[in-house]
């Protein structure tokens, strides 16, 4: 209930902000796509090889493109030539064909768009390849539900809860894992594993009319495609209605080709769970013409999906969409089946332009499902867990027959002859039903990354709970003449350069983050400020006995916090101990960048006097330790003018109040 409400007041904190977009970066650049292009997007880059060329579909007929430069941290600037004057392209839209150099190097680049209505900088914009690849390794992840409200989910080893004391119950060490960092984890893992894209299957953030989270979303999606990889992105109905979505990220729907691959994003809409007939119909004609392309079709809600023959999946072999209609739609997800016209016609079209894989979200499950057609050609309907969101069947789950599941992501690879597989995981499978719990990879579940960036410099906190070590090309945001700081940093890195693009400052590193707790900071100085840290209120603000309470308060550093914990001293000076825990780790209030707010639970204490200590520690070593004694009495008896519920609960308008007021608080003990 905490978390809920919590999560209430940050969303109603952002409604009544000022909505729009990914705010300028400067008068000159325009970082809202929207105000340009309907693509390339974001979330939806060009592709192409050196030599080849690409198309920008912009907004209107009236938009004079006067220049445009191709540019990341390894190579460029490169001015991309215009191949074809504007062209009218009808429903409000015109063209122009844009040429690649053949000394173009590759990579993924930022765009620079420059018009008479200003400069458009569009990061994961363009994706050079040196050839068109023959092998397509996706990386996938899927409803990521990025939330500026404070929505956590609490993860150690294989395990994840939804809630704190059971984890605590288990593990020495549970992590609170935000939306916010599990996927720029995942994200970023990916770009330092050799994937070729990265794709997103839909509930990119949490709630559709949450700006700030769009544009985190925005930056994660900028810092992974200056590491090298390429973001495709499609909209679920959290995305839904797609307002802002459409202003940041990209379109509802499109298609891109790369080399003999063909990628179509479709748009399942909100509540209703399948596309519209508008769509099918668009897709087809697309299909049409790309009919000697390898097709893969992204969407929000599975098309298979019957629970009560099987949650997870199974195969489905010699059914024809006309002859054996009857039996193929007792295996749809209702949505899917409530449009038998339109569900029909989308797997007559999957047969007849033999679509080899679709990728789905939004059950926050593992799904697998391989239909084979009656021309034995093998079409793969696959679904993945929730990357970043705490909503999913916990593990171990909360009822036996229940399937657990993690946060997760996966690779799939296509090849140019059509064969699909998932290299890090197997799927055991037994008369026709998947039997496999987890089939995707732990990721963010046992590698998270922490990500802190002040104008004194940005501090990296890796966690790696794998069972190997993992090295790859990072790009992070730092501020200008920053360094590594080699006494700080305790993994193996090497700098390939820096450099400012459009009016932000970039460093490019190869790193090697061994297992275990490790660090990276790069800063302008040393750190020798402790951070500062002050207790708000405790709610109860009288702890009872054996009940448990939580504690407000705000912590902050000039360059990052790396440990933030509570422990608690019994009369004696002994740690309590709850479960397999005695250092109380904190979580943050939200997940809006630079909030100083964090919460951390309690467990109930026996009748007594103890000590609270939250302890903060920068990635200096420099610590904050603040007290506050506690004298946990029985409550007494309920007044006349309250209730029992009113008595024992923390839900209450007052618990509103106080959490609206914590920043009052603290600034009056200032």
């Amino acid at each position: 209930m905490v978390k809920r409400l919590l999560a209430l007041l940050m969303a109603f904190a952002t409604a009544v902000s000022v909505l729009g977009g990914v705010p300028a970066l400067a008068e000159e650049y325009s970082t809202t796509y929207s105000e340009f292009l309907y693509q390339p997007a974001p979330a939806v880059p060009a592709f192409a090889v050196p030599g080849g060329n690409f198309t920008l579909y912009m907004k209107g007929n009236d938009l004079d493109v006067k220049g445009i430069e191709a540019v990341s941290i390894l190579h460029g600037p490169y001015q991309l030539p215009i191949l074809s004057a504007t062209a009218p392209a009808g429903n409000d839209m015109s063209t122009v064909v844009v040429g690649v150099p053949n000394d173009v190097a590759p990579d993924d680049y930022f765009l620079l768009i420059k018009t008479d209505k200003g400069t458009l900088v569009l990061p994961n914009g363009l994706k050079v390849f040196k050839e068109w690849p023959k092998t397509l390794k996706i990386a996938w992840v899927s409803d990521t539900h990025i939330t500026t409200g404070a929505k956590v989910g609490y993860v150690c080893e294989n395990y994840f809860q939804s809630s704190i004391y059971k984890l605590e119950e288990m593990c020495s060490n549970p992590i609170p894992l935000h939306s916010v960092v599990a996927t720029y984890s995942a994200y970023q893992y990916w770009a330092m594993n050799d994937a070729t894209i990265l794709v997103n299957t839909g509930d990119e953030v949490d709630t559709s009319g949450d700006a700030t989270a769009y544009n985190i979303i925005y930056d994660i999606t900028r810092l992974t495609s200056a590491s090298g990889l390429p973001i495709v992105g499609i909209k679920g109905n959290h995305d839904d209605p797609p307002t802002i979505y459409t202003q940041v990220i990209g379109p509802r729907y499109f298609y891109v080709t790369i080399g003999k691959f063909l990628i179509i994003g479709l748009d399942t809409g909100g509540d209703q769970g399948y596309p519209t007939m508008e769509q099918i119909e668009w897709m087809e004609k697309v299909l049409e013409e790309h009919r000697d392309y390898i097709p893969i079709i992204l969407y929000h809600h599975p098309y298979f999906f019957n629970p009560r023959w099987n949650y997870l999946g199974g195969v489905i072999e010699n059914l024809d969409p006309n002859a054996d209609w009857d039996e193929i739609k007792g295996l749809l997800r209702a949505s899917w089946a409530s449009q038998e016209e339109i569900s029909k016609r989308f797997l007559e079209d999957v047969v007849k332009y033999n679509v080899v894989l679709t990728l789905s979200g939004h059950i926050h499950h593992d799904m697998y499902w391989l239909y084979t057609d009656k021309n034995g050609n093998k079409h793969y309907f696959l679904t993945l867990t929730s990357t970043g969101a705490p909503d999913k069947e916990p593990n171990p789950p909360a009822n036996p027959r229940y399937s657990p599941t993690w946060y997760g992501s996966n690779l799939v690879v296509v090849d140019e002859n059509g064969n699909v597989e998932m290299p890090y995981v197997s799927v055991d499978i037994e008369d026709n039903k998947v039997k496999s719990d987890f089939m995707s990879v732990p990721v963010p579940q046992r590698f998270i990354i922490f990500k802190h960036e002040t104008d004194f410099g940005t501090a990296l906190k890796f966690f790696n709970d794998l069972d190997h070590s993992v090295t790859g090309p990072i790009a992070v945001q730092v501020p200008t003449n920053a360094e590594v700081d080699p006494d700080a940093t305790n993994i193996t890195y090497k700098v390939i350069t820096s450099r400012e693009i459009a009016g932000r400052y970039y460093m490019l590193l190869n790193v090697t983050i061994p297992q275990g707790v490790s660090q990276l900071v790069i800063d302008t100085g040393k750190d020798t400020e402790k951070p500062v840290v002050q207790i708000a209120y405790l709610q109860p603000s009288h702890p009872r006995p054996n009940s448990n309470f939580v504690v407000y308060f705000t912590a902050q550093d000039n360059l990052g916090i790396r440990d933030l914990y509570a422990v608690i001293y019994d009369s004696d000076g002994n740690p309590v101990k709850y479960g397999k825990v005695d250092r109380f780790p904190a979580e943050p209030s939200s997940g809006k960048p630079g909030d100083t707010f964090y919460i951390v639970q309690l467990p109930g204490l026996e009748s007594g006097k103890y000590r609270l200590e939250i302890v903060a520690e920068d990635f200096y070593g420099n610590k904050a330790v603040v007290t506050k004694e506690l004298n946990v009495t029985p409550s007494k008896p309920p007044t006349a003018t309250s209730t029992a519920g009113e008595e024992s609960g923390i839900c209450g308008p007052a618990f509103i109040v106080g959490l609206a007021i914590v920043p009052l608080l603290l600034r009056r003990r200032r």
